[in-house]
C-alpha cells in the first residue's frame, strides 16, 4: 500500500511524533491510522523503558493559571539536556500537564509516591467490602480496589483531558520518543484561591 504525505501529516498532528516514525508506523500497519497510533504508543513505551536509567540533568518550571486566577499550578518537568528543556514543544508539554493538574487536582505524580501509611488507611477502610469474599480472593480484590481508589489521584495514570484515549504517562512516552531523551515529572504544586 502506498502511504500518502497527507496520511503521515494527519498521524503527526495526532501524535506529535516525527515524520519518519509516523511514516514507518503507517507502513507497518498497512495505512491503518488506529493501528499506527497503537504501534507508536507501543514503541514510545519501549523507548521510555530503554531510557529509564538515564540521568536527568535539566528541567523546566512551567505554570498555568485558570479561572481568572482562582487555580494555579507550578510544575517541574525534567529532561536529560537543556537543549530539550528549552525546546518550544517541551515547554508546551509542561504547560499541557500543568493544565491537566489544574483541571483534575491529582495528589501524586506516580504510584510509588503513595506512602505505606496512606495505603494502609485505604486498605483498612476497604476491608469491610471484601470480608464476605473467599480468603484466597480478598487480597487480589483489595489490591484492585486500592488501584481504583488511587487512579484519579495519580497524575501519570490519569486520562489526558484533551484526549481521553491516552494517559499522561503515554503523553510523556510520546514526548520521549519524539525528543529521544528521558522525560519525567519531578514535582508539582496546585494552588486554589481562598474564598
Amino acid at each position: 500500500m502506498v502511504i500518502t504525505m497527507d496520511q503521515v501529516k494527519e498521524l503527526r498532528e495526532k501524535t506529535g511524533i516525527s515524520i519518519m516514525q509516523c511514516r514507518k508506523a503507517l507502513e507497518d500497519s498497512s495505512g491503518d491510522m488506529d493501528k499506527a497510533i497503537i504501534l507508536l504508543q507501543k514503541r514510545g513505551a519501549e523507548t521510555a523503558a530503554k531510557k529509564a536509567e538515564r540521568t536527568l540533568k535539566s528541567s523546566r518550571i512551567s505554570s498555568y493559571i485558570h479561572g481568572g486566577g482562582t487555580v494555579g499550578v507550578l510544575i517541574e518537568l525534567c529532561s536529560e539536556s537543556d537543549f530539550v528543556s528549552k525546546h518550544e514543544d517541551f515547554q508546551k508539554l509542561a504547560y499541557e500537564i500543568a493544565m491537566q493538574i489544574a483541571a483534575t487536582n491529582p495528589i501524586y505524580v506516580k504510584k510509588e509516591d503513595i506512602n505505606e501509611e496512606e495505603k494502609k488507611k485505604v486498605l483498612d477502610a476497604l476491608a469491610d467490602e471484601v470480608k464476605d469474599k473467599p480468603e484466597a480472593m480478598r487480597e487480589k480484590i483489595l489490591n484492585g480496589k486500592l488501584d481504583a481508589f488511587f487512579k484519579e489521584k495519580i497524575l501519570i495514570e490519569q486520562e489526558y483531558i484533551k484526549d481521553p484515549s491516552i494517559t499522561i504517562n503515554i503523553l510523556i512516552q510520546n514526548a520521549i520518543q519524539k525528543f529521544g531523551e528521558k522525560i519525567e515529572i519531578a514535582r508539582f504544586v496546585r494552588f486554589t484561591s481562598a474564598k
